[in-house]
């Protein structure tokens, strides 16, 4: 049963530091909706200077103020530079459960093809291990400069197509710095700013003129600290493109006929295979057979 179909129940719920959460519940099932994932998808496309979105109250509030108490228990990793000057979560993160949880409900299957169908972007792969997201903070003086994010993945080499991010600050002021600035495509101007506040989800597409950063030093009253969760989706370059040869079981003890019939697939091209089978006056019954034992 999909997660978002299920009843709330004593037991669809799980419980934080004394905090219990109903499962159904962490994300806002009205968006899952076909009307509104249409309505999202619109407003995506038409956003400016380039495509992104920002939802509010996707997620539900609890689990995200359970995940900001755990930023202080975070072993941070400072990064600075003459572009930016902020800290994050080390690589492959051991967070706190409720930030944990937050990570595998949007890294689950249900959550990246609702991306899917907002972006139009299939095939999407989340990345567990978390590269260049996790959580984000930064404090008084920190700022990074506009800049358009890596195109590939560093280690496995997928392409990245979209970051998403929630932030978790309430009662955040536009004086204090810290709006995510989104600029022209000639990198000349800021069209638009998106505000850090708490429960404001934002879905940013990369693209090559997706620059952003919050480029002016935070200036928040006591040290106030600006917070986020942020993930990174990504597409193989061979999503789409694998033959059915290539993706396949091969079984030690398939009969002689399944096995020609193997080799002539895998030698043949994949037009010229098809076309000759649907050609063929073999029995309805045995293509079947065959095509459920590849």
């Amino acid at each position: 049963m999909h997660l978002l179909d299920k009843a709330s129940t004593p037991r669809d719920t799980v419980t934080i530091r004394g905090v219990s959460l109903p499962l159904p519940e962490l994300v806002d099932r009205a968006f899952f909706q076909p009307e509104r994932i249409e309505a999202l998808r619109q407003r995506l496309q038409a956003a400016q200077p380039f495509p992104h979105l920002v939802i509010e109250g996707l997620f539900h509030p609890r689990l995200l103020e359970l995940a900001a108490e755990e930023f202080d228990a975070i072993p941070w990793v400072d990064v600075k530079s003459r572009y930016e000057s902020t800290r994050r979560s080390p690589a492959s993160p051991v967070l706190g459960p409720a930030s944990q949880l937050y990570f595998a409900t949007i890294h689950s299957a249900w959550f990246t093809e609702w991306l899917s169908a907002i972006t139009q972007v299939p095939y999407l792969l989340p990345d567990p291990k978390l590269h260049g997201g996790g959580a984000h903070e930064s404090r008084t003086g920190a700022s990074f400069a506009v800049h358009r994010d890596f195109k590939l993945h560093r280690s496995l080499g997928l392409r990245n197509e979209m970051v998403l991010i929630t932030y978790l600050n309430k009662g955040w002021q536009p004086e204090w710095g810290g709006m995510l600035e989104l600029w022209s495509a000639q990198r000349d101007q800021c069209v638009t700013k998106v505000a850090p506040e708490f429960g404001h989800t934002l879905l940013m597409p990369h693209c090559a003129v997706s620059f952003h950063g919050h480029p002016e030093p935070l200036q928040a009253p006591d040290d106030r600290p600006r917070r986020s969760l942020a993930a990174y989706f990504y597409t193989s370059p061979d999503a789409g493109k694998v033959r059915d040869d290539q993706a396949s079981s091969m079984f030690l003890n398939a009969r002689r006929f399944d096995r020609l019939m193997r080799v002539a697939q895998m030698v043949t091209p994949p037009i010229l295979f098809t076309t000759v089978w649907k050609m063929s006056s073999w029995p309805g019954r045995l293509k079947r057979k065959l095509l459920r034992s590849g």
